[in-house]
This record gives C-alpha cells, structure tokens and sequence, in this order.
C-alpha cells in the first residue's frame, strides 16, 4: 500500500489524541500552536488535518471561536478495522486473513453461544437463517449476503461475552463484504451443490446452539469456515488458469 501522506498522518494522531483523551462532542480543541507542539508538527499540515477531520464531522471550526469536537468521533474498534478495508479493496486475498480471523472468533462465540443463548437469541438467529433462505431462494445475493453475516452476529451475541460481541460487531461490515465477495466467487460456475452444502452446515450450526451442544456448536463453525477457504482456494486456482490459457491463447494468436 502506498505510505500515508503527511496530512493524512496528522489527522490520524489527531483523531487518536481526541480519543484517548476522551473529548465529547462540542468540546474546544486546544490552540493550533499547543496542538502542533503537542503533535510535533508544523501548523500547515496541523490545519491540514483539521480540515480532513471536518470534511468527515469529526470535527468542527467555527470563525473566531476556534476547533470543537463532533459529532461523528468513530470509536476506536471501527477506526482499527478501517486500514483493512483499505487492504480488501486493493488485495483481495487479504480475505483468507478475514477468514482465519473469522475462526479465531466464531469458534469461541459459537462455543458460548450453545452453553448462554437464551430463548429470544435462539428466536433471533432462527430468524436470521430463515431470511437467509428467503433471500437464497430469490436469488437476491445482495440480501442473501447481508442476511448470512447477521447470522453469524446473532451467534456472537448470544455468546453474552462482551468483548467478543464487540469484536465481531467491529468486523461487521469488514465480514459483509467478504461473505459477499465469498458467495460471488464461490457461486461463479452456478453449482447448486456449494449452496446446498452452506445451507446445511448453517443448519446444523444454528441445531447445535438451540440444542445447547457446544462441541457440536464448534465443530460446526470450524468445518463451514474450512469449507468456505476449500472453496475459495479452488475457485482462485480455477481463475488462475482461465488467465494462464487467456495469455496462451493470446501469444498463439500473435505468433499464428
């Protein structure tokens, strides 16, 4: 990726200084000359920053009264999964990262969520596979996407461990669009089977939480993750070759 521009880095140490100091919205800044000084960094790119800052309402200038906080200050989990959407967008096998990440939690919040779900969790992530299954059934890949990340939220919050539960809501749009990136590629031959095999294993996913069988629950999670990178992998094989007979053909072409 390329290195982050002077002002774009002010900006960032400025956002982490109005968060770490806990400033609330409508709160004065201090001066531009404290606030270089405190930084380290002359005041061009300090009012530089400022102005990224406004342009996103964190903050706010107002004429003769100086810098206040806004209303739209991210909190510190969305501000840390940011750069990775940045590296999804430009490489997109970033998303096996996203996918060991993904196992690192769900086995966990699936664990939990078999031994803590109350009856409304388990009410709420049998909602979220019945939209999924209405979404799949009109082709709407879109919601069908949407609807298969809030599933697996719905388990995480019912795994009642706050921490895991903000984890997994930090990644939330982070893990839908690579569910949906996963689904686009996974689906791109239209094999029936791929989307039968995901159904049930969200199937038997949700049956092990409602039944209140962790191990069930876990060994569940860990085979449709491992499922999903099986697929993925051997679409991404598949499309490397399709380019490779592209370029042969091409230079046969040339050279006939």
């Amino acid at each position: 990726m390329p290195a982050l521009r002077l002002s774009d880095r002010v900006a960032q140490q400025l956002l982490e200084l109005i968060q770490t100091t806990q400033l609330q919205s409508g709160d004065k800044l201090p001066t531009e000359r404290a606030l270089a000084e405190q930084l380290g960094v002359s005041r061009t790119a300090l009012r530089e920053a400022i102005q990224k800052l406004a342009s996103r309402g964190v903050l706010e200038s107002r004429v003769g009264a100086g810098t206040f906080v806004g209303s739209h200050v991210p909190l510190w989990h969305e501000q840390a999964v940011a750069p990775l959407q940045d590296l999804l967008r430009d490489d997109p096998q970033y998303r096996y990262d996203v996918l060991e990440a993904r196992q690192a939690l769900e086995l966990s919040t699936a664990w939990y969520a078999a031994q803590r779900a109350t009856d409304k969790d388990r009410d709420r992530i049998r909602r979220c596979f019945d939209d999924m299954l209405h979404h799949q059934q009109a082709r709407d890949a879109a919601s069908a996407a949407r609807s298969d990340a809030q599933f697996h939220l719905a388990i995480a919050e019912a795994s009642h461990n706050a921490v895991l539960v903000q984890l997994m809501g930090s990644l939330f749009e982070l893990v839908l669009g690579t569910v949906a990136q996963n689904r686009r590629l996974m689906f791109v031959h239209d094999d029936p089977s791929t989307l039968e095999h995901l159904t049930l294993q969200h199937q038997n996913l949700m049956q092990a939480i409602v039944d209140g069988e962790p191990e069930q629950a876990r060994d569940a999670i860990g085979r449709h993750l491992s499922y999903v990178h099986e697929k993925l992998s051997e679409s991404d094989a598949d499309a490397a070759r399709r380019k490779r007979l592209d370029r042969f053909s091409s230079s046969a072409a040339f050279f006939s």
